[in-house]
């Protein structure tokens, strides 16, 4: 079944929560894995963790706030941590079973992990990080602020559809089938500007290595050699510093929940790490 099909068979769900409604994709029964997407992507981009993990699993994969039917966040400026209580609002507001869940961040969606994770930690049972971003917060000002404005140039000059084009073949791997390039660039082309420029006020600010300082649960991190977005060297070595194994996902980009998605599945429902 080809994702487009697939995506039939997880529609789009909306929750109220404390902070705004939410929507999501969910699947199966069972202990909780929790998705988190990148800042170019969507929920889509989980469908088939949503389809292998459902058997034994409740998978949850949101639209991060300002993307698809997800309300905003009230400032123009949010932090990880805002984004990170967002997460504990919506899982509240699905009244989940009391027992600890995975949280499993993809790219921008690894801060948003790590910030829930450290806030919440007696209800994470394990974090795992796919192919994460730093973020900027330890970067001189004025390479942070570069990074932000050439980001919002991008959007503004090209649109959404325009950054899919000129960007989505990045996401993957040179040797990626055609059919998953074209779905990518579809994800892509869906962000909402306003969303999409909150989330980059946010990777300007953020600094994934301090989050993580503070967290003391099982950690995983994971990526491919191909990525080019979150080269594979600073993922190993943030893994080093936290004192966390990292997985090589093999010669995969940066969309690896999709290009790699038979190893991400094989160690989402996995109940330890290695």
């Amino acid at each position: 079944m080809n994702l487009c099909e697939l995506s039939l068979q997880f529609p789009v769900q909306r929750v109220a929560t404390q902070g705004g409604a939410i929507a999501y994709r969910r699947a199966g029964q069972g202990p909780v894995r929790v998705l988190l997407h990148g800042i170019g992507s969507a929920s889509g981009s989980w469908l088939r963790q949503l389809e292998a993990l459902k058997a034994a699993h409740t998978v949850l994969a949101w639209e991060a706030p300002g993307y698809g039917q997800s309300e905003p966040l009230p400032m123009d400026q949010p932090q990880a941590q805002d984004y990170g209580r967002r997460v504990w609002q919506w899982l509240d507001a699905l009244d989940l079973p009391p027992a600890p869940l995975t949280l499993v961040g993809h790219s921008l969606g690894a801060l948003m992990a790590a910030a829930a994770a450290v806030q919440r930690p007696e209800r994470v049972q394990r974090l795992a990080l796919l192919s994460p971003a730093l973020g900027y917060g330890r970067a001189e000002p004025a390479l942070r602020e570069s990074k932000l404005a050439d980001r919002l140039a991008n959007l503004r000059e090209l649109g959404p559809q325009g950054m899919a084009d000129k960007r989505g073949a990045a996401m993957l791997s040179p040797t990626a089938d055609p059919a998953l390039v074209a779905y990518v660039k579809q994800l892509m082309a869906q962000i909402d500007p306003a969303g999409y420029t909150q989330a980059a006020q946010m990777l300007a600010g953020a600094d994934l290595a301090g989050l993580l300082g503070a967290w003391r649960g099982p950690l995983l991190v994971a990526s491919g050699a191909a990525d080019t977005i979150t080269p594979a060297p600073a993922c190993e070595a943030l893994a080093r510093q936290a004192g966390a194994p990292y997985v090589s996902l093999g010669p995969v980009g940066h969309a690896c929940a999709l290009e790699a998605a038979d190893l991400i599945n094989r160690l989402l429902e996995r109940e330890d790490y290695p």
